[in-house]
């Protein structure tokens, strides 16, 4: 994302969030919903995580497949609308709260997504046919490694392949074809879905765009080690013939964790990558950017060097850190794509040739006010030190709540907030945010959390722990009032309002 003098802001939010029925957000009228607030709160940018279908731990960022998207964001009651669904078949749902319940809504929302799918290859127009059919052709480049992927496993009992049938899992031709034969239903199913995903995600992107809203999207650096990447493309990872590796991603000790965070994906073999001219991320960056504007490119410090732990030890903190391709992959992406719509995710330990690495491309950065306000750092994050070229956070969905961080702080670190802030700390979320948007900063994003003034029970994830995280859920649709004080701030501090895209700019 190139800088230029447009000032603009955004929230976050991921689509499993929204509000809405059947226990989990989706790609419905809510979101729609969901749009309109943020064009009447003037913000022209809606940040979502990654969209890809998820495994276990229900993180986003350890997606099963680097190309699919997630069938748990398909709206039900569009199916309903369009014959595939009874309303009566919807009762069973789960009850929707304030959390995701991933163990009731994946049983019961798949199974609806199987019906659907299988009356749509039984009933549907012939015309609907023809685009199912114009889909798999478009996306057979990925689609058929991913639905053969999703059918294996779930034959495996939805188990890791790690433990898949030796033919399988080294992709013995035979094994494939027997395979693709025995479960063809299944095969069949996770490809219907995969077509009603992206009909009904370009749908909302297009209502987003009429209501002058850019989507930001989200490309984890990584992929997970059970997934359909690892396994159609191992010669591009460091893992052996049996799909074993022998070193994984992490990163050592930070503001997060201090014995690091151990995330066991598989790390690329950057030489196999380079020469076939980053062909399969150039094609990862086209998906990216067919469902986004603009894509936040996680852990942008791994593409300087990433940081390599032995596989079998139990936490990040021995590692080396190992070069990464450098400026060979932007170079890459900005030749095939024309530039580089990205933000870097470039938190944690930063050094100067990673900012080297961001700068000579031009590529945005993340300044998270929290991490400006600490006793004991340079305060490199503070409001006033934040630089026109970046994107400025008060927090983002690793952090706790700015008002669950505000109220966990040391007494010291918290009179120095509001010191700094000139705030009794009542409405510290709205301090934060008009700090944020008061800074020189092109672009300014928010947590939805922060705009509600919601405590650390509404944290998204906690970085380097398995348990309940990716579940928040907003309950309803923020209020008028709310977006009338987002717009108020648009105003006050110059950032565009949203405003109906041309079909040039959508582009």
């Amino acid at each position: 994302m190139e800088s230029t003098t447009v000032r603009s802001s955004g929230i976050l939010l991921h689509p499993t969030s929204l509000p809405g029925p059947h226990g989990i957000g989706s790609l419905g009228s809510h979101a729609r919903a969901f749009v309109d607030f943020l064009n009447a709160a003037g913000q022209s940018l809606w940040q979502v995580l990654p969209l890809g279908p998820t495994g276990y731990g229900d993180s986003p960022y350890a997606a099963l497949s680097t190309f699919a998207g997630n069938p748990l964001l398909i709206d039900l009651d569009t199916l309903v609308s369009e014959g595939l669904l009874l309303s009566s078949e919807l009762a069973a749902a789960p009850k929707s709260t304030s959390r995701v319940d991933y163990c009731a809504v994946i049983p019961f929302k798949m199974a609806m997504l199987r019906l659907a799918a299988e009356r749509f290859l039984t009933k549907a127009s012939a015309e609907r046919h023809a685009k199912l059919e114009a889909f798999q052709k478009e996306h057979a480049w990925w689609l058929e490694d991913y639905a053969l992927f999703e059918a294996v496993k779930q034959a495996h009992g939805g188990k890791s392949i790690r433990v898949w049938d030796d033919d399988l899992r080294r992709r013995d031709p035979k094994a494939l074809e027997r395979a693709k034969k025995d479960l063809a239903t299944d095969i069949q199913h996770r490809s219907v879905m995969q077509f009603l995903f992206f009909e009904q995600w370009g749908a909302l992107r297009a209502y987003a765009h009429k209501r002058g809203v850019r989507i930001v999207g989200d490309v984890p650096i990584f992929v997970a080690f059970d997934s359909d990447a690892v396994w159609a493309k191992p010669e591009l990872f460091k893992i052996d013939a049996d799909l074993v590796p022998h070193v994984v991603a992490g990163v050592p000790p930070d503001y997060f964790s201090s014995t690091g965070q151990l995330w066991g994906n598989p790390l690329y073999d950057w030489e196999a990558h380079a020469k076939e001219g980053f062909a399969w991320w150039l094609d990862r960056m086209k998906m990216a950017l067919s469902l986004a504007d603009i894509v936040r490119l996680d852990h942008f410090r791994g593409f300087e060097a990433a940081w390599e732990v032995p596989a079998d030890h139990v936490d990040a903190r021995r590692g080396t850190w190992v070069k990464g391709p450098g400026d060979g992959f932007f170079d890459a992406i900005r030749a095939h794509f024309g530039g580089l719509p990205l933000i870097a995710e470039d938190l944690g330990l930063i050094t100067d040739d990673v900012r080297s690495l961001r700068d000579r491309h031009q590529v945005p950065g993340m300044h998270v006010l929290q991490f400006g306000f600490g006793a004991d750092d340079d305060r490199c994050y503070a409001p006033h030190r934040a630089e026109r070229n970046t994107v400025v956070y008060t927090g983002t969905h690793d952090n706790d709540t700015t008002v669950g961080w505000f109220r966990t702080l040391p007494a010291k670190d918290r009179a120095f907030v509001q010191s700094y802030l000139n705030t009794s700390g009542a409405s510290i979320h709205w301090a934060m945010i008009r700090a944020a948007f008061g800074t020189v900063a092109d672009t300014v994003i928010v947590p939805m959390q922060d705009v509600l003034g919601l405590g650390s029970e509404a944290r998204m994830n906690m970085p380097g722990q398995l348990g309940a995280w990716w579940a928040f859920r907003l309950t309803e649709q923020p209020h008028a009032a709310v977006a009338a004080k987002l717009r108020q701030l648009v105003e006050l501090y110059e950032r565009q309002p949203a405003r109906a895209l041309s079909e040039a700019q959508a582009a």
